[in-house]
């Protein structure tokens, strides 16, 4: 059974990028290259087994990564910043970055309290320690962190593909929909514990993303060190 969802919702190729080098802690100026594009791949096969629907901008960035990388390996290459491939990838990063912020800007003169949650709205935050800190909104790349985490640790030797069972993914859907309707926020750990297999967990997955994508749902965290808690939006 195919089940695809479609990406354009999230974030893009840039944010895959800027999701890598903040998760390696290295300076964008002086990004290791191999190790970034290794890691990028990564994602593009955790999406293509998730059957996620990848835009055409992922594998150009691919392709573009595996070039610089391809550059860096060649001899003589010396530290001018015009002789070093990486420029390739930190220009448009950088214009990316500084449009966003702009863009962020803008957004929260607009929606103000967007993330504010009223205690009698949002039972749930009222045992929160961290009621009182910034909450973050989660992007598709730290989901899927999470997720992989998950399967590592409910089962024994993951492996991230539909095998035979066959689950409705329009049952899952109904299924988180009525949960969170009842408890209000949950913790994205959560929507899995019932599960019996990878299968039926890469079908949870994809509920998520699919109620992200129809906007009946959001995903944030009170802050890095928390866990993942996902928000009803009806």
């Amino acid at each position: 059974m195919e089940y695809e969802v479609k990406l354009e919702i999230f974030e893009g190729p840039l944010d895959l990028l800027i999701h890598l080098i903040h998760k390696n802690e290295v300076d964008i100026f002086d990004i290791p290259i191999s190790i970034i594009t290794d890691q990028y791949l990564e994602y593009i096969d955790m999406m293509k087994a998730l059957n996620v629907d990848i835009a055409g901008d992922f594998l150009v960035m691919a392709s573009t990564l595996i070039h610089v990388k391809s550059k860096m390996l060649l001899p003589g290459l010396n530290n001018e910043e015009e002789d070093d491939p990486r420029v390739e990838i930190t220009r448009p990063l950088l214009e990316y970055m500084k449009f966003r912020e702009i863009a962020g800007e803008f957004s929260d003169r607009d929606l103000l309290e967007r993330d504010v949650f009223r205690r009698e709205l949002a039972p749930y935050f009222e045992k929160d320690p961290s009621e009182d800190e910034s909450r973050l909104e989660v992007n598709l790349f730290q989901l899927m962190d999470a997720f992989k985490r998950i399967i590592e640790k409910s089962l024994p030797e993951p492996q991230l593909k539909m095998q035979g069972d066959k689950w409705s993914l329009k049952e899952k859907i109904e299924a988180i929909t009525a949960l969170v309707k009842e408890k209000g926020p949950v913790f994205f750990s959560d929507i899995f514990t019932s599960d019996r297999g990878m299968s039926e967990m890469v079908v949870s997955f994809l509920a998520v993303l699919e109620l992200i994508h129809v906007g009946k749902i959001r995903v944030i965290q009170p802050n890095l060190e928390s866990d993942i808690r996902l928000i009803p939006c009806f």
